[in-house]
């Protein structure tokens, strides 16, 4: 049996691969021998090197890149919402066409919910290029990409699940580790680029920038349908079965993330018997390719996930707030795109939280994608994102919200 069902995978490989592009066998075929040597390196030193923020601990060379590009795997040095060391890991992506004057602006890129356990990292997955949404429009354009996969995935390390100025803080750290691997192929400009819980990381990264960062010049974020108003944003999904492993994932994270400083931030403060028993296995699973399992847990508890209103309990409510982005300004430009069918993050809270913005004196350019949901939202703003972009003069040695 086990020789038949070898031959029987060996024809539908077969198969597949007759359909496609030789570029596309080639990267299956890369990807193939990827996922099978990559898992050392996620391991952590047993002695780890000291190092600042963005400081690089090991980086590997990939294969599968798209046509025109080279990457590498990384693993870098960031800190959490407490300012403690942390590891990350995560990408870069580099075109090989020559490099313009002053070096290639860095997009950070922070990507959407795949999930919180270590082996939901975008970094190592199968095909760690294809979430990046508009990974060729950067590259084609001579930008070098980067992403972290967030503290506590791709190697151990705190939860940092919807906390925000963790996810801000690997993700300007992911920019420095960039620089310091392509040298002087990189330069100090920076755009931040996420995507839902990713656009709240990149919100909170342009948030900090000044203080935390001052060796970048960042000079643009963009967001689509960022997560904003967390307290709005779980209540508005949380009676569904995509709200409920939302809120599994974010209040494990901040029981695990806050349990031992803030008081009463437990889980049985806020959440009933049934889904605390239920977290344990909801939290192990991804968003991407164990959705199915996730949402057999997470459906009998729709209706019966909480004993408490978290926008109105303490210490949820501030907790929520706290990792809620806009309470500083940004000093440079933003761009937001929402989809107009999202049913996930509300288009009525991102027009709030752009007219928040605009009332701050923040330079926003908002963009609606009619017929768009959640999921192609980003994907849809990349010709206006990329127009958004030249104009500002993001790739210039001296433009527009430049800190030089």
């Amino acid at each position: 049996m086990s020789r038949l069902r070898a031959a029987f995978t060996m024809l539908t490989v077969a198969a597949l691969l007759s359909a496609c592009t030789p570029t596309e066998i080639r990267r299956a075929g890369d990807d193939i021998t990827e996922e099978v040597r990559s898992a050392k390196f996620y391991l952590q030193p047993q002695l780890l090197p000291e190092g600042s923020p963005g400081d690089l601990i090991r980086s590997e060379r990939i294969l599968g890149t798209p046509d025109g590009a080279e990457a590498w795997r990384i693993m870098f040095h960031s800190t959490d919402v407490f300012g403690k060391p942390v590891v990350n890991t995560g990408l870069v992506v580099a075109p090989t066409s020559s490099t313009p004057e002053g070096g290639r602006t860095v997009v950070s890129w922070g990507h959407p919910t795949t999930g919180s356990a270590i082996k939901c990292s975008p970094s190592s997955g199968l095909d760690p290029f294809d979430l990046v949404e508009g990974l060729n429009d950067f590259l084609d354009r001579g930008y070098a990409v980067t992403y972290t996969d967030y503290t506590g995935m791709g190697t151990a390390g705190p939860n940092s699940y919807l906390v925000g100025e963790t996810a801000g803080r690997n993700m300007l750290d992911a920019a420095r580790a960039a620089r310091s691997l392509l040298k002087e192929e990189a330069s100090s400009r920076v755009v931040l680029w996420g995507h839902s819980q990713g656009g709240q990381g990149a919100l909170f990264a342009g948030q900090i920038a000044t203080s935390y960062a001052p060796d970048l010049d960042v000079r643009a974020v963009a967001v689509a349908a960022p997560a904003t108003n967390l307290a709005k944003l779980l209540d508005a999904d949380i009676g569904d079965v995509s709200g409920v492993s939302i809120g599994a994932y974010a209040f494990n994270a901040y029981a695990e993330v806050y349990g031992d400083s803030v008081s009463g931030a437990e889980l049985d403060t806020i959440l009933t018997p049934a889904a605390i028993a239920a977290l344990p296995s909801m939290v192990k699973l991804c968003l991407l390719g164990q959705n199915d399992e996730l949402h057999a847990i997470g459906k009998p508890l729709v209706g019966g996930f909480l004993t408490a209103d978290p926008a109105t309990t303490e210490p949820w409510a501030t907790l929520l707030a706290d990792n809620t982005a806009g309470a500083v300004p940004l000093n440079v430009p933003l761009f937001v795109a929402q989809g107009e069918t999202d049913t996930l993050v509300d288009p009525q809270a991102t027009t709030s939280f752009v007219a928040h913005e605009r009332s701050q004196g923040v330079d926003v350019t908002y963009e609606e994608i009619t017929n768009t949901g959640h999921g192609l939202v980003a994907l849809r703003a990349l010709k206006p994102l990329m127009k958004w972009l030249e104009a500002l003069g993001a790739d210039e040695v001296a433009g527009p919200g430049s800190l030089q």
